[in-house]
């Protein structure tokens, strides 16, 4: 049995672990943002600007995992299935505006003073630590199986709130044991919050231009799908095969060799033998386009 899932299950794993993501992170938010500021915490106050950055992000993706799921049309015939890579991209540029915006605000605050914030504030980044770091492990499973690249942009976006809140926690800590002239370290720590947000948004941003370009699928999978059209009765060779990711799904062209002695008719039943094999055993695949080439014997 093929390993890898439907599309309609892909869908809903990947709905599955963007619902979860945004309501942990709508959770932590408003924690973080109130602890902040009756803490008296900016760094505290800059998280909680990630994390609820994050929920909106993820709601754009939930909007874009829905508009993917549509049928075909006259005006979209290849579907929808890119509009995940299309809201990741724009999700990405809102994480790097929300980086600009806090660190322009916690430059401001450099020379202002910063009383000693209470111990509690020292649990809220401690369980954010924790919070995220179980939400990357989850959703990097799910985005390794449905191959969603907002769901695994969305898994290390985790890892780094993670690491963020470790700044954060080691930022109260340094300003509880040393005391008000450590009060630099809560700025510090808002600082290292903003520059792990802007390197999650331009590695999001890379990543799923790079998916809007039509790169070449991943090796193993085109070497999986190579086979399995050669398996098919009739198929000499593969002269030319490129699939292309669209989403959680993919499209192929395929150019096959076949004997120049058949007739078209036995040719065109060869090409939809071809097809209907690649569709049966690779529920991701979307679409495949076959193309007969006459086999040259060497």
């Amino acid at each position: 049995m093929n390993q890898r899932l439907a599309a309609s299950e892909l869908y809903q794993q990947a709905t599955r672990a963007a619902s979860l993501g945004l309501v942990v992170n709508l959770l932590l938010g408003v924690v973080k943002l109130v602890g902040g500021i009756l803490g008296s915490s900016f760094a505290l106050i800059a998280d909680a600007v990630n994390s609820i950055g994050d929920v909106v992000s993820t709601v754009v993706v939930l909007i874009a995992l829905r508009v993917a799921q549509r049928p075909p049309d006259d005006e979209h015939p290849y579907g929808h299935s890119r509009a995940e890579a299309i809201a990741a991209s724009n999700v990405a540029l809102l994480v790097i505006l929300s980086a600009l915006w806090v660190g322009w605000e916690a430059i401001q605050r450099i020379s202002l003073p910063h009383p000693i914030p209470p111990i509690w504030t020292l649990w809220i980044a401690a369980v954010s630590i924790l919070s995220q770091e179980g939400l990357y492990q989850y959703k990097m499973r799910v985005g390794r199986r449905t191959g969603s690249a907002a769901i695994m942009a969305s898994a290390w976006d985790h890892r780094s709130d993670a690491l963020c809140a470790l700044a954060v926690l080691i930022g109260l800590a340094i300003i509880r044991v040393g005391g008000e002239k450590y009060a630099w370290a809560d700025v510090a720590a808002s600082l290292v919050v903003v520059a792990a947000i802007a390197f999650t948004g331009t590695k999001l941003f890379r990543a799923s231009a790079s998916e809007l370009m039509d790169p070449q699928a991943d090796a193993d999978f085109v070497e999986c799908i190579q086979q399995t059209a050669i398996s098919v009765a009739g198929v000499e060779d593969v002269e030319t095969l490129w699939v292309r990711k669209s989403g959680l799904e993919f499209f192929a062209d395929i150019h096959i060799e076949v004997d120049p002695g058949l007739t078209v008719a036995q040719g065109h039943h060869i090409g939809h033998e071809v097809k209907d094999r690649l569709l049966a055993e690779f529920p991701n695949l979307r679409d495949a386009l076959v193309h007969l080439e006459p086999h040259r014997r060497s």
